[in-house]
């Protein structure tokens, strides 16, 4: 009994660290949220020195003497990372992901955590000048100190195979470089194939309508009128604009979301908005007996943006979404849909053509998009590629894999906020998304037949309490992996992605 006790006591211990970190962790959030969206320009170098100070703060808490004590009265090591038998399942998993972490950070100095959180958060203001005066320069000395920092905390990780892997840890927990590439593989030489079909068949997909003017603020009405309709709690979030969408979560009931709008281009702005109210609605799904501590997270970002992109592109691009939503945009750009059909315009917004920006590519060719950024950042680890020629390389793989080449940096290595965010490792996950979001959806179309009928009248109640029980309220509970077989009844499998994809578009191209 004594023993019992001491047990709770240790583990309820832990729990308020864990509840204390997560606040910090909130905090920080806040901070970098206000960054994108309305802090002053000249308010960076502070705000930089503000958010390193947290980062100490919360390092220091993670890595104390006192919670290395607490995991060891727990019984938690290297060999046993969840404890004792006698814990439940959601507290076996809080100290397997908690040991985890604090196994990661006593392996990172306090000095490079807190100058990572310097570094980044003044590139983060040199990218997006950069990006606006679309100068690569400009943003590559930044980026230079981001890469030195990255490679001392690979080095401080350790690693085994390459050095990649601790990286792309981070992000997707236990996925090892090698089995990314082996996926990889043994999906691009179909989605290849079926590109060539596409780009090669003789039906034609007028989109000039998407190009027209759509008012940025009237895009903004309807961007909120279909996150409402899709379940977004706007009791519990907002949507602004920032230089790339992002969702960001301030608390249990504060997740918020940023788009971005373009007056010429209809897709940037509503696509964008649904992808990010897809982590918004996975993040406001998880169970709330897990608030507070490290488990109320997604378990993977892979398996976050399973939910970003199933529901802007299995969801957001499907002919029954746009049944029910496209009357309903006609009457707010009259000028520019006055004479389309909903036919026409679902094949628009699904138009399979290689393109230069990644969030506004089509869900074909995306994936392309992906193995560019993936292979540039292995380049960069391994030394084989140097931050001064990120421009041309870039470039020759954008030719090699889409056929086309970036007119200037900014539709090109600029693109992307994340190495500005010292992300490295984490582009991968999209295509990992890619591939769950499809063997997910076939699961719920499964449990659920009529889901079709449902979209199409615009009831999104079920398809959300369906991901919310199998999806959203584990939070990391259960790892990626082990998720995905409870799930579906299997591990990851790229099939079920290359079969959506030859379904919708072999109707679509007529192939």
């Amino acid at each position: 009994m004594r023993m019992e006790i001491t047990l709770a006591k240790s583990l309820d211990r832990l729990k308020k660290i864990d509840a204390e970190l997560q606040k910090l962790a909130h905090i920080s959030a806040l901070l970098s949220w206000d960054q994108e969206t309305f802090m002053p320009d000249e308010a960076v170098g502070e705000r930089a020195e503000q958010l390193a100070l947290l980062e100490g703060i919360m390092h220091d808490r993670f890595t104390s003497s006192e919670a290395g004590e607490l995991l060891g009265s727990l019984g938690v090591g290297k060999d046993t990372p969840t404890g004792s038998d006698d814990f439940n399942d959601n507290e076996r998993a809080f100290l397997r992901e908690f040991y985890r972490r604090y196994r990661r950070k006593t392996q990172l100095p306090r000095r490079l955590v807190t100058e990572m959180a310097r570094q980044t958060a003044i590139a983060r203001k040199e990218w997006a000048k950069a990006r606006a005066e679309s100068n690569f320069s400009i943003f590559a000395p930044h980026l230079d100190k981001i890469l030195a920092l990255t490679l001392e905390v690979a080095e401080c990780l350790g690693y085994e195979d390459s050095p990649y892997d601790p990286l792309l840890d981070e992000y997707e927990p236990w996925m090892k470089t090698s089995k990314l590439e082996e996926i990889f593989r043994n999906f691009q030489e179909k989605l290849m194939e079926l590109i060539s079909r596409i780009v090669n068949s003789e039906k034609r997909i007028d989109t000039h309508f998407l190009m027209q003017e759509y008012d940025t603020n009237v895009q903004r009405d309807f961007s909120l009128h279909v996150l409402k309709t899709i379940g977004y709690d706007f009791s519990k979030g907002r949507l602004d604009v920032s230089a790339h969408p992002f969702t960001t979560t301030l608390g249990c009931s504060d997740v918020r979301l940023t788009t971005r709008y373009n007056r010429n281009y209809f897709n940037t702005g509503i696509f964008g908005t649904i992808h990010e109210g897809g982590h918004a609605l996975y993040e406001l799904g998880i169970s709330a007996e897990l608030q507070d501590t490290l488990l109320a997270d997604g378990t993977s970002m892979g398996i976050h943006e399973s939910q970003s992109r199933m529901w802007e592109n299995i969801i957001g691009r499907s002919l029954p979404f746009w049944k029910h939503f496209f009357p309903g945009l006609k009457s707010r750009f009259p000028e520019a849909l006055g004479d389309v059909d909903l036919v026409s315009f679902y094949r628009a917004i699904n138009a399979v053509q290689p393109s230069l920006i990644r969030v506004e590519a089509d869900e074909v060719t995306y994936n392309l998009h992906i193995l560019l950024r993936f292979n540039l950042e292995k380049r960069l680890i391994s030394g084989d590629l140097k931050v001064k020629d990120m421009p041309e390389a870039w470039n020759e793989e954008c030719r090699s894999l889409l056929g086309i080449v970036p007119p200037n940096d900014a539709d090109g290595v600029l693109q992307d906020i994340h190495w500005s965010m010292g992300s490295i490792g984490y582009f991968p996950t999209y295509s990992l998304g890619n591939l769950y979001s499809a063997q997910f959806f076939k699961a719920l179309e499964q449990d659920l037949p009529d889901i079709d009928g449902s979209i199409e009248i615009g009831d999104f109640q079920e398809i959300l309490k369906w991901l919310r029980q199998k999806i959203h309220s584990p939070g990391r509970v259960y790892p990626a992996g082990e998720l995905c077989e409870r799930v579906t009844g299997e591990s990851l499998n790229p099939d079920y992605f290359m079969d959506y994809l030859e379904n919708k578009y072999s109707d679509i191209y007529g192939i």
